[in-house]
This record gives structure tokens, C-alpha cells and sequence, in this order.
């Protein structure tokens, strides 16, 4: 299988609480300008994804671990719709991370969900579907769980910096069915805590940094996968 060239970004995670998050919405309102896929008004969308990880849940215990070198396979969806559905993969290198994504079909994920049948994968001139599909054969990687999130997205061009506010994150717990809108997830953080993530290149402005250091979030190695597997 041919090696993949995959950009590398640097990644910061923090827990923060509801007070420190209107702060540093206002201040970065002010500096960059938000994700044209939000809601212009709500200036949120909502993400589930259903993850995958294998008989012995590798995913899981590498995190747990602290695992230098890992990765993660999820199919990922924007509010509760197959108009747009990936395959991604998350890798991590040391204090790096990266993102492959490819599209896939309703009829594709219905076939992984409801039929364990993993056969388009392979062969199918599409090297992630093909990575996959070694890992579902050799591991027996399978869906495990879902992650269900608010997202607050914020860009800007320059270093190609993220900053995103991740709010009410639950787990689908038993649940596989990805596209199901009424599942009753399971809270997993409290109402006034949820997650900020810092991502970017090889730079972060001097002026972002200032933003960011003026409330103290508690920055931890934050899995939202690991999170929802605690309750499943």
C-alpha cells in the first residue's frame, strides 16, 4: 500500500467554562471571522460521528496509554443529514496530528450499520476505503460508539488556525445508528464546562496568543472518543 503524504498540525485542547467562553467568543469575534458552514445566526453546526476500533480496543487503550503514534477511524456527518458523509482517519504523531477524509454514500454507511458488509471497500481504487478495509480484515475493527457535539468554528488564513467551542458533547452510548435523530444520548461533561480546541500550522499569532492567555482553561490531552467510551 502506497505511503500517504499527510499534512501535520499542531493541536491544542482545554477544558473551559461557560463565564471564560463568552470572553473569548467576544475577543475572537473581533479577530476572526467565523466558519462560513455555521449557522450565520445560531453560529454553530452540529457533528456526529460514529467511531471505529478493533476487538481490542486499540483506539481506546493507545490513548489511554499516551501511545506516540496512533490512529482512529470515524464516519462523520453535519447536522443529523447525509448530504454529507466522510470516512476519516486521525492520526497522531507525537504532539502533531493529522486528518485524512474521503466521501462516502448513505447506501455505503447503511451497508457498515446495518449489514456488517464491508465489501465496497475493497477493491475500490480509493486508498483510505482500502486502508480501512485491511483493518476491518486483520483487526476486526467495527463501530463502537457515537460522539455528538455543538461546534463554534472560528478561522483565520494566516498559519491556518482553528479555534472551535465544542459544546454539549454526548455519547450515542449502544446506539450505531448514526442518522438517527432522536437518540437519547448521554451527557458526558457538565452544562457550564466544554471544549476548546486551538489548531494550526507552524505559527500561532502573537495577537491570538494574547486572546487565548487571557482566561485560564485547564489544557489537557482531550479525547472526545475516550470520553464517550468511558460510558459504553
Amino acid at each position: 500500500m502506497a505511503k500517504r503524504n499527510v499534512p501535520m498540525r499542531n493541536e491544542l485542547k482545554y477544558y473551559i467554562s461557560t463565564s471564560d467562553y463568552l470572553i473569548l467568543r467576544d475577543r475572537l469575534k473581533a479577530a476572526m471571522p467565523l466558519d462560513r458552514n455555521a449557522d450565520p445566526e445560531l453560529r454553530t453546526y452540529q457533528i456526529r460521528s460514529l467511531y471505529f476500533d478493533d476487538i481490542y480496543n486499540t483506539a481506546m487503550w493507545e490513548k489511554m496509554d499516551g501511545i506516540e503514534r496512533r490512529k482512529k477511524w470515524r464516519i462523520r456527518i453535519y447536522n443529523y443529514s447525509d448530504k454529507k458523509i466522510s470516512l476519516e482517519k486521525k492520526s497522531k504523531i507525537g504532539k502533531y496530528t493529522g486528518k485524512e477524509s474521503t466521501p462516502m454514500t448513505r447506501y455505503q454507511v447503511d451497508s457498515i450499520i446495518e449489514k456488517n458488509d464491508y465489501s465496497f471497500l475493497f477493491p475500490s481504487g480509493n486508498p483510505l476505503f482500502e486502508e480501512m478495509y485491511a483493518d476491518v480484515r486483520t483487526k476486526l475493527l467495527r463501530p463502537i460508539v457515537i460522539v455528538d457535539y455543538i461546534r463554534e468554528p472560528y478561522i483565520y488564513p494566516a498559519g491556518n488556525v482553528r479555534i472551535t467551542f465544542d459544546m454539549k458533547l454526548h455519547s450515542g452510548h449502544f446506539r450505531k445508528d448514526i442518522f438517527a435523530p432522536r437518540m437519547m444520548p448521554v451527557p458526558i461533561l457538565e452544562d457550564d464546562m466544554m471544549i476548546m480546541e486551538v489548531k494550526y500550522d507552524y505559527h500561532l499569532s502573537g495577537h491570538l496568543r494574547d486572546i487565548l492567555s487571557s482566561v485560564n482553561g485547564l489544557r489537557s490531552a482531550i479525547s472526545k472518543y475516550g470520553l464517550c467510551r468511558r460510558f459504553h
